[in-house]
């Protein structure tokens, strides 16, 4: 065979071995493919269902999750504890464990216990005040400035003894101390302990909001922290009734919002869309207890000035003229304007005796026209000057007296003096002996006189009187409450305050510390005095 054949029938050998492996391919390949068809077919649930696929991440709209991701570190989580001060009603053993006139400033106060009560369905640490128990409540805040500092409501830490504030993304738990605190717009301010580092929010202009406009609302409702919710300004300047119908809470003025707000969002920040802060988020209104479309903020230029001036004075000062009104846009206001033939104006009910309009030759039943030349509208129009202005400083009212226009200066006068009720703060009361009383345990005691025990109808002898329990005190933790009469330390008789101080003296931490004391039970002629003997750890001082 020559050379050419050879080559010729080689070539033709391995065409055919190509072909065959081909051939070989195609029918292992389709045998397999069938294979798994059946199988999958025999394996499904749903042999005619495509699967589904997650496609690779694209962004949607940045704004929202833009400002919630700047926001969130300087939005607070704020848990409280609170011990109210024991009586002798509501103490047992135990172990560690607010319609009429408006004044011209704003009638009730607008303190936080009626605000909660009417739009979060309850006081601010979801029981009883008056029981002995410690309550914990759950609220809101924004921080403000790089040393710490935060705006809350006033309802988030009104009473409490331990304040605590937690950070998004931060487990630990820093203790706070309070600044100050306004109740008439339902405001305070804390500062956080034990960290360094704070990273504030900017400061809006409130007055730049307008209807329509998109919010955000973050904080952490019912519990939830760091919570976005979105919605837009449903109104301004929105005034809240009370119980009765009438509104008392001048000095808030909200923004209305329909963004999603909750118990738990007290405190929190309501977000332009610049990320900047525009109102503090403080009530709804709800017929459930629970978010139905209607929020309120408090404006954040209210807010800032009720801020500045509790950094400075660790209170907020404000005028007052010392007079009761009826409000202009009311029915029975607008009656009484009528009745003295003018459409506008404010009308006097009351004048405080001895106050600047009393002073100033203003009665009863006048009509306030004017201040500083400017027309009354409203009542709100007269409480946002005189407010404004310094204390001692005077103001210029045209005034309907007796059907004749009359012009008058009135030198503004200090709020919380001319309305000490309203807005004088607490008054401590004095030791029922008339003796200043002495402090150990975390209690104030005091001598027991004879004119005391008889009318008390205590006829044991010896002891002494428990006039105050601090909260969260070695004492209150013991058990021991205000109007006990202390009778005994570790068996040992106590017949003066001087005994208490002996004892005390000697005892050193961790030491275990019995107490001996009469209890009244009952009232009045029913009242009995009935021993009762309570313990506890003297703590570490």
């Amino acid at each position: 065979m020559s050379i050419f054949d050879r080559l010729k029938t080689q070539k033709l050998l391995s065409f055919t071995m190509i072909l065959f492996t081909l051939s070989l391919g195609v029918v292992i390949g389709t045998l397999v493919s069938s294979g798994v068809k059946a199988a999958r077919s025999e394996n499904s649930a749903a042999p005619d269902a495509t699967p589904l696929t997650i496609p690779s991440p694209v962004q949607l709209s940045g704004t929202f999750s833009q400002i919630a991701k700047m926001a969130g570190p300087s939005v607070v989580n704020i848990s409280t504890e609170y011990r109210p001060k024991q009586t002798r009603a509501q103490a047992a053993p135990r172990r560690r464990g607010q319609a009429g006139p408006d004044d011209d400033q704003g009638g009730g106060g607008g303190g936080g216990d009626d605000f909660l009560y009417r739009f979060f369905g309850g006081n601010p640490f979801g029981a009883n005040p008056m029981e002995s128990q410690p309550t914990e409540a759950l609220g809101s805040g924004v921080v403000v400035d790089r040393a710490g500092y935060v705006l809350t409501n006033n309802h988030v830490v009104d009473k409490a003894t331990r304040i605590r504030v937690k950070f998004m993304g931060d487990p630990t738990e820093y203790s706070a101390h309070l600044v100050g605190v306004d109740g008439p717009t339902d405001l305070a301010v804390i500062k956080v302990d034990g960290k360094t580092s704070f990273t504030p929010l900017k400061i809006g202009n409130s007055e730049a909001v307008q209807v329509g406009d998109w919010a955000l609302a973050i904080g952490s409702p019912l519990g939830f922290e760091a919570t976005v919710t979105a919605g837009i300004i449903s109104a301004k300047e929105r005034s809240l009734p009370t119980e009765a119908g009438e509104t008392s809470h001048q000095f808030q003025h909200f923004l209305q919002t329909d963004a999603a707000i909750n118990p738990g969002n007290s405190g929190g920040p309501l977000l332009d869309m610049r990320g900047e802060v525009i109102g503090i988020n403080t009530a709804i209104a709800s017929r459930s207890g629970g978010y139905q479309g209607i929020g309120f903020a408090l404006p954040i230029n209210t807010g800032a000035n009720v801020y500045n001036q509790i950094i400075k004075n660790r209170k907020v000062t404000r005028g007052s003229i010392g007079i009761q009104f009826t409000q202009s846009d009311s029915e029975q206001g607008q009656s009484l304007l009528k009745a003295n033939g003018v459409s506008e104006g404010v009308f006097v009910q009351s004048v405080v005796p001895g106050g600047p309009s009393d002073k100033a030759g203003m009665k009863a039943g006048d009509i306030i026209l004017s201040i500083n030349g400017k027309n009354l509208h409203t009542g709100d129009d007269l409480v946002d000057t005189v407010t404004a202005t310094p204390i001692g400083q005077g103001v210029n009212m045209s005034v309907l007296h007796d059907g004749k226009r009359e012009n008058l200066k009135v030198i503004v006068g200090d709020l919380s003096q001319l309305f000490p009720e309203s807005f004088g703060g607490e008054v401590k009361q004095e030791a029922p002996s008339g003796e200043p009383a002495q402090q150990i345990f975390g209690m104030d005691i005091q001598p027991l006189t004879a004119s005391q025990r008889q009318s008390r109808g205590i006829k044991e002898t010896g002891g002494v009187l428990i006039s105050n329990v601090e909260p969260s005190s070695f004492s209150s933790d013991a058990g021991l409450a205000t109007d006990d009469v202390l009778v005994s330390i570790n068996n040992k008789p106590i017949n003066s305050v001087a005994d208490v101080q002996h004892i005390g003296a000697a005892l050193k931490p961790g030491d275990a510390v019995q107490f001996r004391v009469l209890r009244a039970t009952g009232q009045g002629r029913n009242t009995e005095w009935k021993s009762v003997f309570l313990a506890g750890t003297l703590p570490a001082r």
